[in-house]
């Protein structure tokens, strides 16, 4: 059936749902788990002097939230006995770097949580997950 699932991770709570998903549907399929965690770009403006946090302030931190929720998804994959690999990426459009992971690793399917940690600019924008499938060829599952 499926043989590599991709399931981004934000470290929320409905994340972890759709972790757990992903997880026992890998187990049933004997598929490998894919996971992908992604930074936020440094948020440059016009008055650079004026930036709260120093820009590798910025990344050290992005980088180091994303690195733990990969962690944390290969690690509930590896206590399941399932093959897991992660990344981490920087972009201003997270659903962009997850269909371009996908394609780049050759998944066959994502499973992605219906909202993440967004807030407001999510009812603004769209959910990441709704541009996911808007765009995305492979087959989608949402958790909620």
């Amino acid at each position: 059936m499926y043989k590599r699932i991709l399931v981004p991770t934000d470290g929320s709570e409905i994340t972890g749902k759709a972790v757990q998903t992903a997880l026992s549907l890998a187990k049933l399929c004997g598929a490998e788990l894919l996971t992908i965690g992604v930074k936020e770009p440094f948020p440059y403006s016009a008055i650079s002097e004026m930036q709260p946090v120093p820009p590798q302030e910025f990344y050290d931190a992005q980088e180091r939230i994303a690195a733990g929720n990969v962690k944390t998804v290969i690690d509930a994959a590896t206590a399941a006995g399932v093959k897991c690999s992660g990344h981490t990426v920087e972009a201003l459009h997270p659903w962009e770097a997850i269909l371009d992971h996908a394609k780049a690793q050759d998944a066959d399917l994502l499973v992605m949580a219906s909202h993440g940690r967004r807030g407001v600019s999510a009812l603004l924008l769209g959910s990441e997950t709704q541009k996911v499938l808007t765009h995305s060829v492979l087959p989608v599952l949402v958790v909620r």
